[in-house]
């Protein structure tokens, strides 16, 4: 009897540390390189930029991603939320800081409900996805949505702070979780 009840005990230990292994295979294989700090892979056409509907100019660029990303246009001073089937959830137009990130794609690497920025602005919701020169790169509001506190480009101060108004980044922070697609296109 011990005999049977420890081979059970073994086969189970086995299948065990066979799951445990597979599923550990399976999360490094699906984790986005930039959870780890570095910038992913940019597609050789990241620094073209991206095609425009002439008609639609709010239309998401074509070229800017698959599936469920941010993209955020350095030229455009917009932001498409875009969902896993390639529909555009929101558009809107943002301010940008002092330092624009480089041309490609990130993911979401950390988020706060609210701190002090760079600028000494109060900002909510902010969404960080890169550095650049030693500046942190996200979206934020102004906590009291104040319009001269979404001016990110004046004063000694470099911030990499995309500014947008209060309803935006809430979509924004509903959106936008640890891990998901940032598309920075031209």
């Amino acid at each position: 009897m011990a005999g049977t009840s420890s081979g059970i005990v073994a086969g189970l230990t086995a299948a065990a540390l066979g799951t445990v292994a597979l599923l550990a295979w399976q999360a490094q294989a699906t984790v986005p390189p930039g959870l780890s700090g570095s910038k992913a892979s940019a597609s050789p056409s990241a620094a073209v930029k991206a095609p425009r509907d002439r008609r639609h100019p709010t239309a998401l660029p074509r070229n800017s991603g698959k599936g469920e990303r941010v993209v955020y246009s350095v030229d455009d001073d917009r932001v498409w939320l875009v969902d896993d089937r390639g529909r555009v959830r929101r558009t809107f137009k943002v301010r940008p800081g002092q330092v624009d990130p480089r041309l490609g794609a990130y993911w979401v690497t950390s988020r706060s409900k609210q701190v002090t920025g760079t600028d000494g602005v109060l900002v909510e919701h902010v969404v960080r996805f890169a550095t650049r020169s030693g500046v942190t790169i996200g979206f934020s509001a102004a906590a009291d949505d104040d319009p001269a506190d979404n001016d990110t480009g004046t004063g000694s101060v470099k911030t990499g702070g995309i500014r947008e108004t209060r309803p935006d980044g809430n979509a924004m922070w509903q959106f936008a979780t640890i891990g998901v697609p940032v598309m920075v296109i031209r």
